[in-house]
């Protein structure tokens, strides 16, 4: 069955716009925690809800995020879009979460949605990414670091496993998203100033 244009359209937008949702924000309010924006790297993610001192709210960011990436990729692929329209979709909700509706386009860096997509789209991928994201934060506590080596990988990793060309592609758009959306962490490594994940400021 061929899903008709207006559809795919009408899919993509709900997935930015589901995206967009910042679960750090939400969270951070319902808690009644500081605003992560105002934390470490100015950043609404699960990495500065950790700086709140506040694991339990850490993790549901870090769910919240993934989940929304995930979810419309999942109801999507039930109603058999094809590859090429789960590609567009999982693009769309990393530069929801990136660049959110909601909050005057200045979101987070897209490393938990990345995951969920990555989930949405090829599950082995979404694994080696998380083995290779926790080894270097393992390693050098760095979530930042892990973050930028593990997307760097992607298209090549996509490519070995023979992963179609709308894969491909979506993967090459998402490394450079999510290294542009590091660029700031990248000039803090190279001078040492990167913080190092749980530290509280």
């Amino acid at each position: 069955m061929t899903i008709p244009p207006l559809e795919i359209i009408i899919a993509v937008m709900s997935a930015y716009l589901l995206g967009s949702l910042s679960c750090a924000i939400i969270f951070a309010k319902w808690m009644q925690l500081p605003d992560p924006r105002a934390l470490g790297s100015g950043n609404p993610g699960a990495t500065n809800m950790l700086r709140t001192g506040n694991k339990k709210a850490a993790a549901l960011t870090l769910a919240g995020d993934l989940l929304k990436g995930l979810i419309p990729l999942l109801v999507a692929s039930n109603l058999n879009f094809s590859v090429v329209a789960l590609c567009l979709m999982g693009g769309a909700a990393i530069i929801g979460h990136m660049y959110p509706i909601y909050y005057q386009f200045r979101g987070g860096k897209g490393v938990a949605t990345t995951l969920g997509v990555l989930l949405g789209v090829h599950w082995p991928l979404a694994l080696i990414w998380a083995l290779v994201w926790l080894s270097i934060a393992k390693l050098s506590a760095y979530s930042s670091l892990a973050a930028i080596t593990a997307t760097l990988i992607l298209p090549l990793l996509a490519w070995l496993l023979s992963l179609s060309l709308a894969v491909i592609v979506l993967m090459s758009v998402i490394s450079v998203l999510v290294i542009w959306r590091h660029r700031s962490n990248i000039v803090k490594l190279l001078r040492g100033q990167e913080s190092r994940i749980g530290a509280r400021k």
